[in-house]
């Protein structure tokens, strides 16, 4: 492997400096040093029978300097010369959808290289599968990804919901009154599970973790929930065992206020929250207000929360200053026990100056809780001008 490696090395960097007669005799140099034509036409790409023709001009002594390489036109068209049909037939089996036949046998499968040529030659082609790779690449194909760009639909007040959080935000922030942003980050497995990324290692001594990805019931999972202090840029983190619910979002953000928020903004009169439209802290979640009313009740401050529109999670602050950081510092690493990842997520720190703190959340938090229509409207809650099932207010009953 380490002869294929040098010799691959070796021709890439040799390459621009060949012309066609140069690379073909290197490569029958190289075949008749390592006695192995294969290995050469694997590393440079160039087919056995050149690198044979090579070697006759070698051991024959006709390997020297010409004028021309080649007679004028002459050398192997290409095969898209010689089928006049080849590459509109190629296009049609890559994109059946809008180019070809939508029943075509490729639609539903993956299109590997070795699938299309197979097809081709049923249509007719005689094709290899270099060939077929050396015509994708010719019509400006290459491998890609998909890629994360569709929102779904557009909410006619997207963008003015965006605006009217901008807006709160910078209020807020000038009165010095504390602006969070809040999520729950993806559940984790506890336990040697393969977790994404790379660390440094041992050569050849990678961590071995489970093949399969099944709970271990002793062990559990984590639910990390993050409240973001966007003018500090502080984050707090309670780790759940239990279930994801609005009363262990809320009981989140209580635990941040006591230990972090209050000593922070000790006038503060009220907290502005942004979140997503959805889950534990969702807009239309009757548990969610329930609890915000306990807490506002227990605080004294007046709770004003802006949700995100449908469908634009991503724009929350927390994913990408906090969740993101998170994610980075335990790639790698497998999270083998919830202590082993309280301490991950609070040695968390950015060149920014993000800092972190992360707690252990043990309580049970049942789900299925039902707030009832007298509960509902025992919330002293403010709905604003615009949007008010988006943006509103809870207030405390009593004045504090």
């Amino acid at each position: 492997m380490g002869e294929f490696a040098d010799l691959k090395r070796k021709y890439a960097l040799l390459k621009p400096a060949l012309n066609e007669r140069t690379r073909r005799l290197f490569a029958a140099a190289e075949a008749l040093t390592v006695s192995d034509v294969t290995l050469v036409a694997r590393a440079t790409h160039i087919g056995r029978a050149t690198i044979f023709r090579g070697i006759r001009e070698l051991r024959e002594g006709s390997a020297v300097p010409v004028e021309r390489m080649r007679r004028p036109g002459g050398g192997r068209k290409r095969a898209s010369a010689r089928d006049a049909t080849l590459e509109r037939d190629l296009l049609n089996l890559v994109e059946p959808g809008t180019r070809g036949d939508p029943e075509s046998p490729l639609r539903w499968t993956c299109k590997s290289v070795r699938k299309l040529t197979a097809e081709l030659i049923a249509l007719g082609h005689a094709v290899t599968p270099p060939t077929v790779a050396s015509l994708l690449h010719q019509l400006r194909y290459s491998l890609q990804a998909n890629r994360k760009r569709k929102e779904g639909s557009r909410h006619p007040d997207r963008n003015a919901q965006f605006e009217f959080i901008a807006r709160a935000v910078r209020t807020r922030q000038r009165r010095g009154e504390p602006v969070v942003s809040v999520d729950t980050k993806k559940k984790e497995l506890v336990g040697d599970f393969k977790n994404g990324g790379r660390e440094w290692r041992p050569q050849g001594c990678p961590e071995d973790v489970r093949v399969h990805d099944f709970l271990i019931k002793r062990l559990g999972k984590a639910i990390p929930y993050g409240v973001l202090d966007l003018s500090r840029n502080a984050g707090w983190v309670s780790v759940g065992i239990d279930h994801d619910t609005a009363a262990f979002a809320v009981n989140a953000i209580r635990n941040w206020w006591r230990r972090m928020g209050r000593r922070r903004y000790p006038a503060a009169q009220s907290l502005l929250i942004t979140a997503d439209a959805g889950g534990s802290n969702g807009s239309r979640s009757r548990l969610w207000k329930w609890e915000l009313q306990q807490l506002a009740d227990q605080t004294g401050l007046a709770i004003t929360v802006c949700h995100f529109p449908p469908g634009t999670s991503k724009w929350n602050k927390i994913e990408h200053r906090l969740f993101s950081f998170i994610t980075q510092n335990w790639r790698g690493r497998p999270l083998l026990t919830h202590a082993a990842i309280v301490n991950l997520i609070a040695a968390t720190t950015t060149q920014t100056g993000l800092t972190v703190r992360c707690m252990l959340d043990r309580r049970r938090y049942p789900a299925g809780i039902k707030v009832s229509d007298q509960q509902m409207r025992e919330i002293n809650l403010q709905p604003a001008n615009f949007h008010g099932d988006w943006n509103y207010t809870i207030r405390p009953h009593t004045a504090k």
